[in-house]
C-alpha cells in the first residue's frame, strides 16, 4: 500500500474562472498530482479502481480533478444531499482547524452533490442549496443520472470550492489543513472505498478525522 506523508496544494494565479478545458490544461501543466490507493478494507472490498487526484489554488478557489478508471459506472442519485456514496463516487473531506471540525464533499460521476459541516458522523449540518451552489463542478458524464452499467470507462469530475465557504483566508503565506480524498461506490456491483491518506478502522468509515493525512497551501 502506497502511503503519503502530506500534498501541497500549489497557488497558481492564473487559474481564473471555471472554463473546464482552461483549467484541466492548468491543472496538468502546474497542478500536484497523487494516486488515491489506500484500500484500507482489502480483505472485503479488494477492488481498486485507477484514481487520480490534481490539485491547485488561486488564493480564493480550491481546484480539485479527480481522474477515475472503473468497469462500472453507476450515478442514480442527482438532486442535492442526497446519498451519492452509493453511486460512482469521489469525496474530499477537510479539518481547515486541524480538529473534530471538518466538512466532507461528496461528489457523484455527474457532479451531484453531498455536503456537510459535522463535528462528528452523527448530527451533520448539511450545506443549504445557496451554499451548495456556490461549490463549481464539471463532470465529464454528463449530468444525467442513469443505472448501473458495465464496461471500461474514464471519466473525471472537476471541483471548485470557495475558501471562504470552509473559513479559510488566504494571505500570502502557507496553510497547514487536515484532509482526506476518497473514492467509493458502495451499491455497485464492485463496492470499494480508497483514501489518499490510510485508514485503520474494522469497517469502512471515511468520516474518521483522526485519520486525515496533512495538505499545504502554499
Amino acid at each position: 500500500m502506497h502511503k503519503i506523508k502530506e500534498l501541497e496544494i500549489p497557488f497558481i494565479p492564473t487559474l481564473q474562472g471555471f472554463d473546464p478545458d482552461e483549467v484541466l490544461s492548468i491543472l496538468q501543466d502546474h497542478g500536484n498530482k497523487a494516486s488515491i490507493e489506500c484500500v484500507n478494507w482489502r480483505d472485503r472490498y479488494p477492488y481498486q479502481p485507477l484514481t487520480v487526484v490534481n490539485v491547485a489554488h488561486n488564493g480564493k478557489m480550491l481546484y480539485i480533478d479527480f481522474f477515475v478508471r472503473c468497469n462500472y459506472l453507476c450515478a442514480v442519485n442527482y438532486t442535492n444531499n442526497s446519498p451519492v456514496a452509493s453511486d460512482s463516487c469521489i469525496e474530499f473531506f477537510v479539518s481547515p482547524t486541524c480538529d473534530n471540525h471538518y466538512w466532507n464533499f461528496e461528489f457523484n460521476c455527474i457532479g451531484t452533490i453531498n455536503a456537510s459541516h459535522r463535528s462528528e458522523r452523527k448530527n451533520p449540518h448539511r450545506l443549504t442549496d445557496e451554499e451548495l451552489s456556490r461549490v463549481l463542478r464539471y463532470a465529464s458524464c454528463g449530468t444525467r443520472p442513469f443505472q448501473e452499467i458495465e464496461g471500461l470507462f474514464t471519466w473525471n469530475v472537476l471541483i471548485g470550492i470557495p475558501l471562504d465557504l470552509i473559513g479559510v483566508e488566504y494571505k500570502g503565506e502557507p496553510i497547514e489543513m487536515r484532509a482526506n480524498f476518497n473514492k467509493c461506490a458502495s451499491g455497485t456491483s464492485q463496492p470499494h472505498f480508497m483514501s489518499l491518506f490510510p485508514i485503520d478502522t474494522p469497517d469502512p468509515d471515511f468520516h474518521r478525522p483522526e485519520f486525515f493525512g496533512k495538505i499545504i497551501l502554499k
